[in-house]
């Protein structure tokens, strides 16, 4: 039986989804955009402070759900430019320090309310 998972302290769902979901042992969360969820709008910046932000998004998520990133075993980032691959990366290495979880990295042309980034996760509860 599935578990809904919801937070005050990520975004809440724009659309017919939940935030996250447990399933058996694993968390699966949806994909986190920067929005701040103190003021439901998307943070300024360029690629790093969004990134910075779907970060928190998601790590507020997974503690929701009673686990935490060092229990993620699979991240998707999708990102509006390649070219930011590594001011990404450089973000996502303070969250992931030491045997990081699986990733796939891929560009796509548009993304929920014209932002940067976007990133779902996997984990174990």
């Amino acid at each position: 039986m599935a578990e809904i998972i919801s937070t005050d302290k990520a975004p809440a769902a724009i659309g017919p989804y939940s935030q996250a979901v447990k399933a058996g042992n694993l968390i699966f969360t949806s994909g986190q955009i920067p929005i701040d969820p103190a003021t439901n709008t998307i943070v300024e910046g360029g690629i790093e402070v969004q990134t910075e932000r779907v970060m928190e998004n998601v790590k507020a998520l997974l503690e929701a759900s009673g686990t935490s990133l060092d229990k993620v075993v699979k991240t998707v980032v999708f990102i509006k430019d390649m070219n930011d691959f590594g001011k990404v990366n450089e973000i996502y290495a303070r969250y992931f320090k030491t045997d990081c979880p699986a990733r796939s990295c891929v560009e796509v042309a548009r993304l929920p309310k014209d932002v940067l980034i976007e990133m779902e996760t996997v984990a174990e509860a």
